[in-house]
């Protein structure tokens, strides 16, 4: 942004805070760093896994206030999205690694690289709560519909 009398830069903005989004990719990245055991950068990925019930209580209360704004078709995506969110993340510390550390700020060396293992961590354990996760969406979705 610029100052309108002196037309000096004052902020930089990410787009994502001006444009217009998908409720779906804000929920599965909510997910994506709220609902997990581990911090993005842990090492030991035994460690990395999706809290299903801090998935559960997240759900809940963002379905209890914005559930009747979704349709049928984007609440049964609402797992989908956690896991779409979370991949995406891991491929971009992995692309970020792969291209010298330039977007990402980093703390030591293989650090988006240890970033990208725990994010594809998070995936697979998200894969496994798949079923999980529609059962938990669907109730609270049914919930706030009503």
């Amino acid at each position: 942004m610029f100052d309108n009398q002196t037309n000096l830069g004052i902020c930089v903005l990410d787009l994502d805070t001006v444009m217009p989004g998908l409720s779906l990719y804000d929920f599965g990245d909510a997910i994506r760093s709220g609902a997990v055991t581990a911090p993005e950068d842990e090492k030991d990925l035994s460690k990395v896994k999706l809290d299903i019930e801090l998935y559960s209580e997240y759900t809940q209360g963002y379905l209890s206030t914005a559930g009747k704004s979704l349709t049928e078709t984007e609440a049964q995506y609402m797992p989908f999205s956690a896991k779409l969110m979370t991949f995406e993340c891991g491929m971009r510390f992995m692309t970020d690694f792969l291209d010298g550390d330039v977007y990402f700020h980093t703390d030591y060396p293989e650090h988006n690289l240890v970033r990208c293992r725990s994010q594809f961590a998070l995936v697979k354990d998200i894969e496994k709560k798949m079923e999980q996760m529609q059962e938990i969406t669907d109730k609270y979705y049914r919930r706030a519909i009503r």
